[in-house]
């Protein structure tokens, strides 16, 4: 699944081509992905101009005058820009069609298993972040809110293990599976530790963790380890340096020994019992 890092590649790749210009109009080649399509949404967004774009969490936003496109890449979507008239595949469900000056490119949207979503929030019931989807969700890992102190205070009563609080998204937002399992490894904690158990200094170094490995997976376009590529076509390549994840049997790169594999919540962990104690 696209995590924080990959929709943030794509934010960044897709932004050029949108924002400043107006659409021309919405194809839709079925009925909707996770959830039906919105409705009318061709008249919604038909010469309206994109002000720009943000995302929120694993939510790419798209944002307008009268509302915002919230859209979600499921396990296995990405998103592409393409040239207008580029014949559309099995799989290729939604395009946004955009024109300026110099022409018209196609935003479309893949997506293999039907996971992701097109929603749209109009701008009269409220921010985007009031949306049913947006407003439980905890803060942004690459923000100012975000520290060890958060952690700590968040975690005081929490005893379920510090991976699934991770995972939880309502402390802190996008820190999926892969990116978890390798902060955690960086930070020196076991992903099994009860959650309340963690002392301040040692939040201060996982959030000092993820912050470093969220960033230095967005330089590297994120990562590729089956379906998902930017906007242009490419790979991303912070999948060669990982750490544990999807490494089980491997020698850890700091001690030597295999790192394990054991399952939390339906999720692979992959961590060395070595370096996180």
């Amino acid at each position: 699944m696209p995590e924080l890092p990959e929709v943030e590649v794509t934010r960044r790749g897709v932004a050029p081509h949108i924002e400043g210009r107006t659409v021309d109009r919405v194809e839709m080649r079925r009925e909707g992905l996770r959830w039906p399509f919105p409705e009318e949404l061709d008249q919604l967004l038909a010469g309206r101009t994109v002000l720009h774009t943000a995302r929120r969490g694993k939510y790419l936003l798209i944002v307008f005058e009268h509302g915002t496109l919230i859209v979600h890449l499921g396990m296995s979507g990405h998103l592409r820009v393409l040239p207008e008239g580029t014949p559309a595949n099995k799989h290729d469900h939604f395009d946004l069609v955009v024109r300026d000056a110099q022409g018209v490119q196609v935003l479309r949207l893949t997506d293999p298993r039907r996971f992701g979503a097109v929603l749209w929030h109009p701008a009269g019931e409220g921010p985007v972040d009031a949306h049913l989807l947006l407003r439980g969700l905890g803060v942004e890992p690459l923000g100012e809110a975000f520290s060890g102190e958060l952690l700590f205070r968040a975690t005081r009563r929490r005893n379920a293990p510090i991976k699934q609080v991770l995972l939880a998204g309502d402390i802190v937002v996008g820190v999926g599976n892969i990116y978890a399992c390798e902060s955690l490894f960086r930070a020196g904690i076991n992903p099994k530790t009860a959650a309340g158990r963690i002392s301040r200094a040692r939040y201060d170094r996982l959030a000092e963790a993820i912050r470093a490995i969220l960033a230095q997976a967005i330089e590297r376009g994120g990562s590729t380890l089956r379906d998902f590529i930017n906007v242009n076509g490419q790979s991303g390549y912070f999948q060669q340096e990982y750490f544990v994840y999807d490494r089980a049997g491997v020698p850890c790169r700091v001690c030597g020994a295999p790192v394990r594999q054991i399952k939390q919540g339906q999720r692979s962990t992959f961590y060395c019992v070595n370096c996180q104690k």
